[in-house]
């Protein structure tokens, strides 16, 4: 038998939290009947008590961890900025752990996590909707949880993300609006709220402007960098190609520049491409990429922000709602009107 928290050692023995604590405690508020009774029930459970326990409660350890996926990306990185900058001002320590979109690493950590040495939790999570039970087992310890950009919908926390339906769509009728008919979604985060908000976008748009969905057009991609280069050269290299391509991520941007550059395709000229990207470099591209910015760092700074207030104010809650911050579009060259060569 696996060990079991206070909580549940409490409810076998059908007494409250607090008369357990005082009992393993020796506390002389208890009868020696009833320390004896709750020592063999520990010991027939195998209770171990978490010298953890008592800070954790007290949210005493000033530590938060911040749970993400990477920071090869210029957006995660930002947010992990703003994090640290509400973390310093408010005298936290940060423990930053990478999962490298690897479900069973998230476990794996979050099962590290449960010996107490932080009060809370901020994660862009790489599990589904329906793989949340590590997440559950902390925040049942007491632990406050709270996501953003990569979200769990369904999990009753606070989640702070960017206005993805709505960005995606403004991107979207930026391409038609530059004369683009035939536009490519590059399909990644399929598994995740935030793949598929943005999809839901790139739909509504060519929905409001009359243009039927070629499901040609959406390439699913994965973490496949050589398989998704095929795919787009494909895409790229038929009779029918696309005019316009919308990426919801970085790196898929960047392949579409390599890509065009094989098979001597003209940006903006013969294809716009306009991006999902906080990256720094992207007016020093050639041509300059229009992007799609995300709030990364007001993001960072409204998650840390919601979550140390929970962990400092007695009243505060960590309500089961999403909060949308805007993205704004900065146009370049990629997305120009037709150009000289």
């Amino acid at each position: 038998m696996g060990t079991v928290n206070l909580v549940q050692l409490a409810k076998a023995l059908g007494l409250s939290k607090s008369t357990v604590s005082k009992a393993l405690k020796d506390s002389h508020e208890t009868s020696a009947a009833t320390k004896e009774r709750v020592k063999a029930m520990a010991k027939e459970l195998n209770y171990q008590p978490n010298p953890y326990a008592s800070s954790l409660r007290k949210h005493k350890s000033k530590t938060i961890a911040v749970v993400m996926p990477q920071v090869d990306n210029n957006f995660l990185a930002t947010a992990i900025k703003g994090i640290q900058m509400v973390a310093h001002q408010r005298e936290y320590h940060v423990l930053l752990y990478l999962t490298y979109d690897d479900p069973e690493r998230e476990k794996t950590i979050f099962n590290v996590l449960k010996s107490g040495r932080v009060d809370g939790i901020i994660i862009s999570t790489v599990c589904t909707d329906d793989d949340m039970e590590h997440i559950k087992e902390i925040t049942d310890l007491g632990v406050s949880v709270v996501f953003f950009d990569r979200i769990c919908e369904s999990f009753p926390t606070t989640k702070v993300t960017a206005n993805d339906v709505e960005s995606a769509f403004q991107a979207v009728e930026h391409l038609i609006q530059q004369g683009c008919k035939r536009i490519a979604y590059m399909y990644v985060l399929q598994d995740f709220s935030i793949g598929k908000r943005r999809l839901q976008g790139y739909l509504q748009a060519l929905e409001k402007h009359n243009i039927p969905v070629d499901e040609s057009l959406i390439l699913r991609c994965d973490q496949d960098y050589e398989g998704n280069y095929q795919l787009l050269k494909s895409l790229l290299n038929s009779p029918n190609r696309p005019d316009g391509i919308l990426s919801p991520v970085e790196k898929m941007a960047i392949t579409a520049y390599y890509v065009c550059d094989e098979l001597q395709l003209n940006i903006p000229n013969d294809i716009k491409i306009i991006s999902f990207t906080c990256l720094s470099f992207a007016s020093l591209l050639s041509p300059s990429l229009t992007t799609v910015v995300p709030p990364a760092y007001e993001m960072g700074e409204k998650v840390a922000t919601l979550l140390m207030n929970s962990l400092e104010k007695k009243k505060y809650k960590l309500y089961n709602e999403e909060i949308h911050l805007p993205a704004t579009i900065i146009e370049r060259r990629s997305t120009a009107l037709m150009q000289r060569i």
